[in-house]
Formats: structure tokens, C-alpha cells, sequence
């Protein structure tokens, strides 16, 4: 605060005081001395409105018990658990899976609850299905989009429920009335799970075929050595009941993902014995499945830094890589602390592996499943190096991988993610298996660990996966993939703030499909990149963000959580940079509008003025020129903007500027570049 204004307060102060004590009438109070004020100008053509982007009330509600103010778990805060044993069976001529599910669900909620939630995400390719019925029609003559969930297979699809018992003490079995509904399905209890810790057991016998293609999420890939089966959903779900929504419920029509509760999983696989199977978590029983070679193979794998070889593609035509004598084999695997178990199964996979290392000693392993279409050095022969790569470094960076194992399989699916294990396309190579691999790995920081709400912020865990992607990919050997040039922001903020998109804070069904990729992925990771390079430097970002992922480790995290974490980790108000980028589609437009000299003379100083002229508001850079060839570069806060759309500031000038250039390094999603550089004229 400048001495004349606080000399003026002061006099203020006194003036009212004298007041108070004379009992002096309102016609002899002296006036206090009026507070210099700077003119309010606005830029010419603005539309920018400081205080709407730097208003109060950007949070909607106070921390609580269950939620606290500073973006972390209350010490109240809840969540229900499920806990699953799980068996299947698969029969590889009609690709029909049958199922058996023990469900253990226990209510942490302050609630009673008598019916419960499940998804059904399987009814989704029946022809009926409100997620058929909503898949758009493009190009001429019209057809389904590309990401048409079931490609248009008419098959016998859905699930089959053949029954649902409460099981009870002593063995006891109740049948359970249950509804479905799309694909939701309410099961109505025949007594409530009761509150703060009660729990129940549910026994589910099921079936269903799955689709050839789905939704980029599962399928079956045909090969010239057998079939290969990436098979997820494939057991009836637990919705997920929390502090927010109460039951979260929203169907499953294919743009958006999932929401889960986290617990252990009990996997028994049972496929054909020429089959190789691969799932979520830790193989109990390798020595049941592999053969003696093979498993002698296994065992160096586990403690290999390079990728050991246990099924060579000479051997996948050779009966005897199979354990001889049995038409089935069951698989039993076992992953705990997850949200979720998925599994693959083919006659026709190579497999390789290879040691992980963690930061805590753990034991950890990478492996890959993969066809002989897919092998090579320039293809999935890398694959197990580039699990291991990436997992290594997020786990250093940011929480340690916690599972036994990481398995990438290579089919169908062009990339989707579960805990452990992750599916990719078949014909994917070299820098696009790199970046397939390390994004759908880069899931187990989000939602695996980090359990967002995929289905209505997809952002979440897309965008913050693809932001992380980044990181893993400049590091990787010595950045072998990473890209030649750097950024060029202004280019990447025309696209990215187009007029014509939705806000990030939309849920992914009411997204226009062609904006999925940006709105989910794409402006969500550039935010996290500006956030860090430009707003917050890398230190202070970094420890922010590990703070939030360590909070919200295995539990169930909002936007404003995460929004309140940076804040108060981050040691920075940024709710300015939230409305802009993630509230808002607002667009960034920054020009140098002139140069004036201090009385005419350039030796007293330059003062150069800048306008906003958009909605969004960012830190400023400036390089300076002066016609002598001098280079200077000026940082301004964001705070010039808190109550100004055009700012003015002296620059210590000792001769005339040749130019002036906002954004130099083009480090800022600035969309009109035209009027970025003042020059002398």
C-alpha cells in the first residue's frame, strides 16, 4: 500500500473518531479525502468481463464431514465395497460364456438399504437397446458411426439371468425378485443391507455371448491360429452408491465408461485346455496350466530386466506347448484392491514377460499376449518392454502400480483399460504401440486408482491419463518417441476452443461423438500442461497433483475435489482458470495494442498497453526489442486482469522499442495471433 493513501486512511480514521467524540452534526464533519482511483477503460472490441471470470462463489458449497474444504476426504467420508468370486466358462465354437458370481457387498453408508443397483452393460447390444437406438447415421448413404457399439450384429445378445439368491447363514438360500431395465437391473431384498457396515452375499448364475465387436471395449478377433476372446463386463456390476448421487444409475448407451466400486477379486477361467488364458491380477496356479518348460520360463521371467519369451510363435502350432491329456483347464487368477477384473483367452497367443521394477521392492510383472500376425521387434515384440517402461516411471512419479502383474493384449480392441491388465489393437507398431500401451497403462493412475466417475466426467481419467502420457513418453528411452518440435499452443487454441464446442464439464453421452476426442482427452491434458508449465512451474504442480492421487487412492473423487486439492496443495487460487478451461469454452485473445514514451522520450521509459479481448484470462509474456537489437522478456500475473480488460506498464526503456510480441515461445492457447506483435512503424 502506497504512503499517501495511507496517510489519507489515516486522516480518514481521525476525522471519524472526532466525530464520534464531539457528537459533530453531519453539516460539520469534514469529508474524508478522496482515494486516487485509475479511469475505468475498457479495450476497444472487448468482451471480456473480469468479473465474471474472477467472481466469487465458484464452489457451490462448503467443505463437510464427508468432503473437507481443502479438496480431501472428510473424516466421515464413506464408501460401499464389493468384493466378487467370480467363475466362467467358455466355450470357443459358440462363444457363449457362462457365469457364476458370489457377490459380497458391504454398506459403509449412514443409510439402510433395501434394494440395490447393478449394471447390465452386456444388454447394451441387444438390437433394442437405448444405446443402439441412439447411434448416429454419417456419410452418404448413411450409415452407423464408426463406433457403432455392436457394428450392427444381430446375435442373441444380452445376458441371461438364471437366477439370483441371498445367501445366509448356514447355507441358506433366498431368492431375490430382481428387474432389468436396459442395463440396470434392481434387485429388490428380501431384508436391508443395513447401514454403517452391514453386509450381504449374493449368488448369481448368468450367460451371455459377447459381441464380435464391442463398443472398442471387448470382442473377438479372428486369427489363423484360433480365436482371440478380450472379455470385459462380463459379470453382473455393482452401481456404485456414494455421498453425491446416492445410486448412480445412468445407463450404459457406449460414450461413456464406468463407475465401480473398489474390492477383491476371486477369478476361475475355464477355456478349452489349447487355450492360453490372461486376466486381471496374479496367476495362483501356473503350474496347473503352463507346461514344465513353460513354466520354467515363467519363473526367469520374474526376475528378468529383459523380456523372457515363455510361448515362441514357432511353438503356438505345436501341441505339445499345451499341457497334454485335459479338453479344459481352469485359470485362477487373483487381484485385490480393484474396481474391476476383465481376462483374455486364445489358442493363437504368444506370451512373454518380464520383471517390473517398483519403488517400494514389490514384486511386479509385465506381460504380453499377443498372435504370430502380431510379432516382431518393430511390433508386439516390444510390447512387455514398453508395460514395463511405462508402469516404471509412473509408478516413481506419481503412486506405485499396485498390482502382481500387467498384462497387454493385443486383438480386437483398439485400446481399453482395466486394473492389470489392458487391450490393444492386434496391428498396432512401433510409436503407436508405445502410445497405446502407455495410455491405456497410464488408466491405472486413472480411474483404477484414482476412481473417478466415467460416465459423467470422462475428462477425469482420459484427460488426466493422456496429460500423464506426456511425461512417460519424454522420458522413454531418452525420448525415442517423443515429438521434434514443441507445441505451438496458438495453433492447438484455435482447435481447441472452438465456439462450436461443448464445455469439458459435460457429461460424455451429451457430447457430440466427433468432439469426444477433444473434450475428453485432447483440451483436459493441455489445461493439466498449461496448468503446470505456465500457472503453477512444475514443483509446485507436481507435488499438487500426487497430493490429490494419494488423497483419493482407491476412493471416489469429484471435479470440485480435484479443483479444491490444486488450490490448497498448490498454494493458488485458480478458480479463474477453472471457469475459463473447464466450466466454460471461453477463448483467449491477448493483443499489444501500442507503445507510447514517457514525455515523448524513449530514454524515460516505454509505456506499452496490452488488451484482453476474449473471456479467458492467463499470466502474460512479453519480448521486448529495442531498435539497438536488445532482447528483454517481461512476466505479468494473471492479477492484471482481475479488474482491467486493457493494462498499461512502464517499461524501463533507455532507447525506442523496435517491437513488442506477446507469446513469444507461442506457450498460450492464444487464438488470434494477428495482433500479438506490436513493431515501430
Amino acid at each position: 500500500m502506497k504512503l499517501n493513501l495511507i496517510a489519507g486512511f489515516t486522516l480518514a480514521f481521525m476525522a471519524v473518531a472526532s466525530f464520534s467524540s464531539a457528537q459533530t452534526t453531519p453539516a460539520t464533519q469534514p469529508a474524508p479525502p478522496a482515494r486516487p482511483t485509475a479511469p475505468i477503460v475498457a479495450a476497444p472490441g472487448t468482451i471480456y468481463d473480469y468479473h465474471e471470470t474472477f467472481g466469487p462463489l465458484f464452489y457451490n458449497k462448503n467443505g463437510n464431514e464427508y468432503r473437507a474444504a481443502d479438496g480431501q476426504p472428510g473424516p466421515k467420508y464413506w464408501q460401499n465395497r464389493a468384493d466378487y468370486q467370480l467363475a466362467a466358462r467358455l466355450n470357443n465354437e459358440t462363444n457363449e460364456i457362462t457365469g457364476s458370481e458370489i457377490l459380497t457387498y458391504t454398506n459403509y453408508s449412514p443409510q439402510n438399504l433395501g434394494y440395490l443397483w447393478m449394471n447390465l452393460e452386456q444388454n447394451l447390444f441387444k438390437l433394442d437397446s437405448r444405446g443402439t437406438a441412439i447411434v448416429p447415421l454419417v456419410g452418404n448413404p448413411p450409415v452407423p458411426t464408426s463406433r457403432n457399439w455392436g457394428r450392427g450384429q444381430a446375435f442373441d445378445a444380452g445376458y441371461k439371468i438364471k437366477s439370483i439368491k441371498m445367501l445366509g447363514a448356514k447355507g441358506a438360500e433366498t431368492e431375490v425378485k430382481f428387474l432389468v431395465s436396459d442395463t440396470r437391473m434392481q434387485l429388490f431384498l428380501p431384508k436391508a443391507v443395513a447401514a454403517n457396515g452391514g453386509q450381504m452375499r449374493l449368488k448369481i448364475e448368468y450367460s451371455f455371448t459377447p459381441p464380435n465387436y464391442g463398443s472398442d471395449r471387448m470382442g473377438i478377433q479372428e486369427t489363423k491360429n484360433g480365436k482371440i476372446f478380450q472379455v470385459a463386463q462380463w459379470y453382473p456390476r455393482m452401481c456404485v452408491y456414494d455421498d453425491v448421487y446416492g445410486w448412480n444409475t445412468i445407463p450404459y448407451t457406449g460414450p461413456g465408461e464406468f463407475y465401480l466400486e473398489y474390492g477383491d477379486f476371486d477369478l476361475k477361467i475355464t477355456a478349452p485346455a489349447n487355450n492360453i488364458v490372461v486376466a486381471s491380477g496374479e496367476l495362483l496356479n501356473p503350474q496347473e496350466v503352463y507346461t514344465p518348460t513353460q513354466l520354467k520360463r515363467w519363473v526367469e521371467a520374474a526376475k528378468s530386466e529383459k523380456t523372457v519369451i515363455i510361448r515362441s510363435a514357432s511353438e503356438v502350432t505345436d501341441p505339445a506347448s499345451r499341457p497334454a491329456g485335459k479338453k479344459e483347464l481352469t485359470w485362477h487368477f487373483k487381484i485385490n484392491s480393484a474396481r474391476d477384473a476383465s481376462w483374455a483367452a486364445s489358442a493363437a497367443f504368444i506370451i512373454d514377460a518380464a520383471k517390473m521394477d517398483l519403488p517400494s521392492g514389490k514384486k511386479s510383472i509385465a506381460i504380453s499376449a499377443y498372435p504370430v500376425e502380431s510379432d516382431g521387434n518393430d511390433a508386439w515384440g516390444r510390447s512387455t518392454e514398453y508395460v514395463k517402461k511405462s508402469i516404471e516411471y509412473n509408478s516413481a512419479k506419481w503412486y506405485e502400480f499396485p498390482y502382481p502383474a500387467a498384462t497387454a493384449v493385443a486383438g480386437i480392441v483398439g485400446g481399453m483399460e482395466y486394473p492389470g491388465i489392458v487391450f490393444c489393437g492386434y496391428k498396432a507398431k512401433a510409436r503407436g504401440l508405445w502410445g497405446v500401451n502407455d495410455h491405456e497403462f497410464g488408466h491405472t493412475w486413472f480411474p483404477m486408482i484414482v476412481g473417478s466417475n466415467e460416465r459423467l466426467y470422462g475428462w477425469m481419467d482420459e484427460g488426466f491419463n493422456t496429460f500423464i502420457n506426456t511425461l512417460s513418453t519424454a522420458n522413454f528411452n531418452n525420448g525415442e518417441y517423443k515429438g521434434t518440435r514443441p507445441m505451438d499452443m496458438h495453433r492447438v487454441g484455435i482447435f481447441l476452443t472452438a465456439p462450436e464446442l461443448e464445455p469439458i464439464m459435460s457429461q460424455p453421452a451429451n457430447l457430440k461423438e466427433r468432439n469426444t476426442g477433444t473434450l475428453l482427452y485432447s483440451k483436459p491434458s493441455v489445461g493439466l500442461v498449461l496448468l503446470r508449465e505456465q500457472i503453477l512451474g512444475p514443483e509446485r504442480f507436481d507435488f499438487a497433483f500426487r497430493t490429490y492421487i494419494d488423497k483419493w487412492a482407491f476412493k471416489h473423487p469429484t471435479p470440485e475435489d480435484f479443483f479444491r486439492t490444486m488450490e490448497n496443495a498448490g498454494g493458488e487460487n485458480l478458480q479463474w482458470f477453472w471457469r475459463g478451461w473447464f466450466v466454460h469454452n471461453w477463448r483467449l485473445d491477448v493483443a499489444v495494442r501500442d507503445v507510447k514514451y514517457v514525455n515523448d522520450d524513449p530514454s524515460k521509459g516505454a509505456l506499452i498497453t496490452i488488451d484482453n479481448l476474449q473471456k479467458m484470462a492467463m499470466p502474460v509474456t512479453l519480448e521486448i526489442k529495442t531498435v539497438s537489437g536488445k532482447v528483454d522478456r517481461i512476466k505479468l500475473p494473471v492479477e492484471i486482469w482481475e479488474r482491467n480488460s486493457t493494462w498499461t506498464f512502464k517499461y524501463p526503456s533507455t532507447e525506442e522499442l523496435q517491437s513488442v510480441t506477446y507469446d513469444p515461445d507461442n506457450a498460450m492457447p492464444d487464438y488470434n495471433p494477428d495482433n500479438n506483435v506490436w513493431t515501430k512503424k
